[in-house]
């Protein structure tokens, strides 16, 4: 059975940009597209004034406009809904992750996050879901996706490090008829850091640059055997990751980066580059899960 693309719809201009950038992969991928909303982030105006069964009501009626707009702009698209109940800690985005292809959720960007991410809520959603996360602002618009704008991707550690985030994008490039530009951002670590073993490797390479190279031309050759007919461009530049990937990600349409969820004593945390992208990329960010 194909896992639906599904997408968060809670009435704002930035949960409609994600049901609309959906519903577009979803007829890319040849998916049906799932609608839903979580019971508990009804507007506080109608919390207030309504009782629980006009709740409930308004957040169907929602839901039916949104599929009546999706399935005018995309002829043949299936289309389901469905009204969650939620714990307030995001664990009904999370069940619908899981059982989706991807999870499209709404975010303001520049600060943050709104719509289904409400504070530390959006970052349980995306440290714990299982599925890619793609998270979409109010101005996206299709014709990014026309123009054939790269799909940006951040590669980090050894090639199976990034190995889900690198196949999430060649995928969705293979599907759009668009380019993957790669990317690996380096450092210079204090010379005790070096193993025995890592200054080998360097020595190998004939330095810390070309090691990096090697190590993302490694990375992307099975992802380039795999999707033979996609376009790559390999990208190394030394400095902060989080910086490298914004600057390069500055006329894409879709950047991609990968995630390992961080416990501590508040809960799941999301990494640094992954924060930094989410708040500040002009592009879709799509957050792709490490397998364990």
């Amino acid at each position: 059975m194909n896992r639906p693309v599904t997408a968060g719809v809670d009435g704002s201009p930035e949960s409609a940009a994600a049901a609309a950038w959906a519903a577009r992969e979803a007829v890319r991928r040849d998916l049906p597209l799932r609608l839903v909303h979580v019971g508990q982030l009804l507007p506080e105006t109608l919390v207030l004034a309504a009782d629980e069964a006009a709740q409930i009501q308004w957040a169907h009626d929602l839901l039916a406009e949104a599929r009546r707009e999706l399935a005018e702009r995309h002829p043949g698209l299936a289309v389901t809904t469905d009204v969650l109940e939620d714990d307030g800690a995001g664990e009904s985005l999370i069940a619908a992750a899981a059982g989706a292809e991807l999870l499209a959720l709404g975010s303001r960007g520049h600060g943050p996050l709104v719509g289904f991410l409400l504070g530390s809520v959006g970052q349980q959603v995306i440290a714990g879901a299982e599925r890619p996360v793609v998270l979409v602002r109010s101005g996206d618009e299709a014709s990014a996706e026309a123009a054939g704008r790269d799909v940006v991707v951040g590669q980090e550690g050894d090639p199976q490090d990034s190995a889900d985030a690198l196949d999430f994008a060649f995928r969705t490039a293979a599907a759009r008829g668009a380019r993957v530009r790669a990317v690996r951002a380096w450092s210079l670590p204090p010379v005790f850091a070096y193993s025995p073993a890592s200054l080998e490797l360097l020595d190998e390479s004939g330095g810390l640059e070309p090691y990096e190279k090697k190590a993302l031309g490694d990375a992307l050759a099975p992802l380039r055997e795999r999707y033979p007919d996609v376009p790559v461009v390999e990208h190394t530049e030394i400095g902060s990751a989080g910086q490298v990937l914004l600057s390069v990600a500055s006329d894409a349409q879709l950047l991609v980066v990968g995630r390992r969820a961080r416990r501590t004593a508040v809960g799941a945390r999301i990494g640094s580059v992954a924060h930094a992208v989410l708040h500040h990329a002009p592009c879709p960010v799509a957050v792709v899960p490490h397998r364990a």
